[in-house]
């Protein structure tokens, strides 16, 4: 195993037990370093600090595996999916098949998710110093937890590679076992939803907000609910399920919304008696205003960066127009249910662009409720740029 010297500063973070070692100066001169090797990492002094994989072309340039001596063979892997394993027991999974068996940095496997999709699994690897690992992986997961299936996930360069060189879009390949169904049918505090192990950036559903569409269907019960940016319509599903009055659902996609009205079907709630409009969100919200329309509830989780023909969206300073364009529709004393999953957009960041859009629209908001990860998404204390996910509920004065 080849030695690699670090400075002062990466030193300092190491021994704070944080799982990246960032470009640096010192890192430039790793000569020799390659993707995927296994390495020592040193200070100043020669004294070994870790055991790292290597990503040189990265910017996160090594994920630490443990202490010196740390090897990641089929006993290492056992060990860390099955403490993963053991941690879902706290994550109220009951009626749900549905979440996220090993988080990364938070199971120990920085780099690393493993998602469970009506027990067929799919793996995703942010980064390729994991690839040849894959193999003993596989064995392992399969060895612990019967899996009817293993997808991998491929990473978004490897789609664009494969497109260029004259073949469809690839998002996901069966590494093992039988192929899901499609779409596959999962659970999820007892609702169910479709989703597609095979096609597209995303699988239909997001697990990371299971707590928060539970959290809603304590609060909708003969509300009028407008659902934002609605996706595959899980929050409407929810809202519905739980006695909302009547729910809106917009999204941009056509198709989107029609896997929406077959969710709603799947759980034997009827589409007709609900709204699906498809269309620019900041152009139906103008409209919907100009017909004096108003909800009771308002939720917005849009995608961090987003365009459409009319409009371009950023979670940075879109949130905040985003919020003006919203709280016309909402009644005094209504809920607005905001949420981000921007990285490198912090709490507090997030609240001040609340804040900002509630100026703009001279409403006032007090927030009632702030939210994070579920706990099939645990982050080390060390690390908090784990703690990716906003989930605000405030309401209007």
């Amino acid at each position: 195993m080849n030695k690699y010297q670090v400075g002062a500063e990466t030193a300092r973070m190491i021994a704070l037990r944080h799982p990246w070692v960032l470009a640096d100066r010192f890192t430039r001169k790793w000569s020799g370093a390659k993707t995927g090797e296994l390495a020592l990492l040193c200070d100043e002094q020669h004294k070994p600090l870790a055991t790292a994989l290597l990503d040189p072309a990265d910017r996160v340039v090594a994920r630490i595996l443990g202490p010196p001596g740390t090897k990641p063979d089929a006993g290492w892997f056992r060990n860390r999916l099955k403490k993963a394993q053991q941690l879902r027991l706290q994550a109220g999974l009951e009626e749900t098949d549905a979440y996220r068996l090993v988080n990364a940095e938070g199971d120990g496997l920085p780099g690393l998710t493993i998602d469970c999709y009506a027990g067929f699994l799919m793996v995703q690897l942010y980064t390729p110093a994991w690839d040849s690992y894959l193999p003993v992986l596989l064995e392992v997961l399969k060895e612990i937890f019967s899996p009817l299936g293993i997808y991998r996930k491929l990473r978004p360069q490897e789609t664009h590679q494969l497109e260029a060189k004259g073949g469809g879009k690839e998002y996901s390949r069966l590494l093992y076992g039988q192929a899901a169904p499609v779409p596959l049918q999962i659970k999820e505090h007892g609702l169910l939803y479709h989703a597609d192990l095979r096609a597209g950036l995303n699988t239909g559903i997001f697990p990371d907000q299971r707590r928060h569409r539970f959290d809603l269907m304590q609060r909708v019960k003969g509300k009028r609910f407008l659902n934002l940016f609605a996706f595959t319509g899980a929050f409407s599903v929810a809202a519905a399920a739980a006695g909302a009055r009547q729910v809106t659902s917009i999204d941009v996609s056509a198709r989107y919304l029609d896997i929406a009205r077959d969710n709603f079907s799947l759980n034997r709630l009827n589409p007709k008696r609900h709204r699906f409009i498809v269309g620019d969100v900041f152009a139906e919200l103008s409209r919907l205003q100009q017909k004096g329309e108003r909800f009771d509830i308002i939720l917005f989780d849009p995608p961090s960066f987003s365009t459409t023909k009319k409009s371009q969206f950023s979670t940075r300073g879109g949130t905040a127009q985003l919020v003006s364009a919203t709280l016309p529709l909402l009644e005094p004393g209504g809920l607005l249910i905001s949420s981000s999953n921007h990285q490198k957009v912090d709490m507090t960041a997030y609240v001040k662009e609340l804040r900002r859009g509630a100026l703009e629209s001279g409403c006032e908001l007090r927030t009632i409720y702030r939210s994070g990860q579920p706990e099939d998404f645990p982050v080390p204390v060390s690390f908090p740029e784990g703690n990716y996910l906003k989930y605000v509920i405030s309401v209007r004065d």
